[in-house]
């Protein structure tokens, strides 16, 4: 019987790893998978690379892991903000890399891992300091800059429900970089509102296909997805 759900976010979170490559769902505060970050940091692991839209909002969720030093690196379009102060001081003090990826580039890259792509050529980017040092490429009159696909060792998602397979649903905006994130890990692990029984989820309405999740974990006290 294949039934993927873990009893907690810790079980879940286990097995990460000193210096791994973490995606992290989430467009700002919407559908980032709070109860499974907070698990990572009481955790330890350290030395991470994260790949995530922006660099953490307050003192919660990717701000705290950066806060108390577990992120070495991170990958994102939007590190500054007016709450990302964690950010901006490990930034300045170099205690953090930064790779910075229009938002587009981080969608299509993420994109291309799920798919196989070897690479890809964009337009974004060219003719700015993102394309130096990178192979460009004209096409029909176009100019492309060739940018790589971003590989994950795991993938933390925030899901509105799921099944013991592995199928999701989203609510609303919190769906944004989710099913992308899905299928560019070797390991997904999604937090969830509720697991519902097999057949509980309308196949029209399942986003991500258990096929691309290996664990689930049910954290309704942990509801702070965007309306």
């Amino acid at each position: 019987m294949i039934d993927k759900t873990l009893p907690s976010c810790e079980a879940a979170v286990a097995d990460v790893h000193d210096g791994a490559t973490v995606m992290v769902g989430g467009f700002g505060t919407a559908g980032m998978p709070y109860a499974l970050i907070d698990a990572l940091l009481a955790q330890g692991a350290r030395e991470l690379t994260i790949v995530n839209n922006n660099a953490g909002n307050g003192d919660t969720g990717l701000a705290a892991l950066i806060r108390h030093r577990r992120v070495r690196r991170i990958v994102c379009s939007f590190p500054r903000q007016t709450d990302s102060q964690h950010f901006d001081a490990a930034y300045r003090a170099g205690e953090i890399e930064l790779e910075l990826v229009p938002q587009g580039n981080l969608a299509a890259r993420i994109h291309a891992a799920g798919n196989g792509l070897g690479a890809i050529f964009t337009p974004t980017g060219y003719g700015t300091r993102i394309a130096e040092d990178k192979e460009t490429r004209e096409i029909d009159g176009r100019h492309y800059v060739l940018e790589y696909p971003l590989h994950a060792d795991f993938s933390l998602i925030r899901a509105h429900r799921g099944d013991r397979w592995g199928n999701l649903v989203y609510r609303k905006t919190a769906r944004n970089f989710g099913p992308l994130m899905a299928m560019a890990a070797k390991c997904t692990i999604a937090e969830v509102d509720d697991v519902v029984p097999l057949g509980g989820l309308d196949p029209e309405a399942v986003v991500t296909p258990g096929i691309f999740v290996q664990r689930v974990v049910a954290t309704s006290a942990h509801r702070r997805e965007a309306a």
